[in-house]
């Protein structure tokens, strides 16, 4: 996934209102964010590893376990590395929150305010 070092990417649902008021804060930290709806563009499963290795966190650790869907389909069973790629790839409603990066830094925005965190990371 090659990035431009200014842009921020944006990995959302548009649907959730979380994920709009921290699209808000994106576009406050930088000029240029290139906004991903998740539902609609298909990534690849070298780009959710890409994304994972940037978190610091499993495939598993991005989904809503509280999501019915979760429940029903995927809670109780036994699912190797792969078959958690494959679950991001044909479930990112399943995600949790939004994901933002920015260079080589990732952050997963549980509260529209943690994305003020990756342009703080940066500067480090």
């Amino acid at each position: 996934m090659r990035t431009h070092p200014s842009e921020l990417y944006f990995y959302h649902s548009p649907a959730q209102p979380v994920d709009k008021q921290t699209l808000a804060y994106a576009k406050s930290i930088a000029q240029f964010v290139n906004s991903i709806d998740i539902s609609k563009e298909k990534l690849t499963a070298t780009q959710w590893n890409t994304l994972l290795i940037k978190l610091n966190l499993r495939a598993k650790d991005l989904l809503n376990r509280a999501h019915p869907d979760y429940q029903r389909f995927i809670a109780g069973k036994n699912w190797d590395e792969e078959s958690w790629l494959n679950i991001l790839i044909k479930s990112p409603n399943l995600i949790k929150a939004p994901i933002a990066t920015l260079r080589n830094r990732a952050i997963m925005c549980s509260t529209p305010t943690d994305i003020l965190k990756l342009n703080s990371m940066h500067l480090v």
